[in-house]
């Protein structure tokens, strides 16, 4: 199996199956969904097995509905039973840009393959549509320990070579950063090589776990304390003045505002190169 699909699941509704209908309507069908339930009791899931109990495909999702300690650590048990090469991390309510995500993130790894790219060792990510603002989110065309300080990709949008995840989970001592971490832990600690594709991955919806506004202040701290783990206290200086300067607080409004933010993301895009 080429591609694990994983995603988690607790109370669902009508998002679980865009997800997984998605995920199955793509063109390559070298992949399975690894979905973990947390003990859903909405009836969603039922509704989905019903619904789909005849679907072409749906012997590829596996399906495990326990008790959690957290999105992290659900994340983390299905790791365990992944079976693709390459993993994807797609919440409820996330899903692929379009049919040929899958497809042409083949055409790219095989790319990588003939160029004799440790293959154990690769982030592919791509830029990320966000339809609460009808944009799409340019990724930095190349990550540094800048870009790895002020906005790594959206993790709906990367696939990991599973042995990087087979080397070090998710830190359950983080509750909202963990996928921060270990993105941080292959860029640094692990070397692995990441390549832009050059393409929208999936349809984010946001609002998720780590953007609620209880969450910000807790958020602040742990960005905090994984930086230091990683980062020394002069490319820290660095990086803090380089967003003081370029007046970050103001461009993250901007970026979020549905008046400012298409605006905003397409000078990214020009700036990145002008990708689409």
């Amino acid at each position: 199996m080429k591609f694990s699909i994983i995603t988690v699941a607790l109370n669902p509704g009508e998002k679980l199956e865009a997800t997984l209908d998605s995920v199955l309507g793509q063109s390559c069908k070298d992949a399975e969904v690894v979905l973990q339930d947390g003990g859903s009791r909405d009836g969603a899931l039922e509704r989905w097995l019903e619904t789909h109990e005849q679907m072409p495909g749906r012997e590829r999702v596996q399906i495990v509905s326990e008790k959690d300690a957290g999105i992290y650590d659900a994340m983390n048990r299905a790791v365990e039973r992944a079976g693709g090469e390459f993993l994807l991390f797609l919440n409820c309510g996330d899903i692929f840009w379009d049919d040929r995500v899958l497809e042409r993130t083949l055409d790219v790894l095989a790319e990588e393959e003939r160029a004799g790219t440790d293959m154990n060792r690769l982030v592919l990510y791509g830029d990320t549509y966000s339809p609460k603002n009808g944009v799409v989110i340019a990724s930095a065309p190349a990550v540094t320990g800048f870009t790895c300080y002020r906005n790594i990709p959206c993790h709906q949008s990367c696939f990991y070579s599973r042995s990087l995840f087979a080397e070090k989970k998710y830190d359950l001592q983080y509750r909202i950063r963990a996928d921060y971490d270990h993105f941080l832990w292959c860029f640094y600690r692990a070397r692995a090589r990441m390549r832009h594709m050059g393409f929208p991955v999936a349809s984010y919806e946001g609002g998720g776990f780590s953007e609620s506004r209880e969450n910000r202040a807790g958020d602040r701290e742990e960005h905090r304390q994984i930086t230091r783990s990683y980062m020394g206290r002069g490319e820290l200086f660095r990086y803090r003045f380089i967003m003081a300067c370029t007046l970050a607080p103001l461009r993250r409004v901007l970026a979020e505002s549905s008046a400012f933010s298409g605006a905003y993301h397409r000078l990214k895009e020009l700036l990145y190169g002008g990708r689409h």
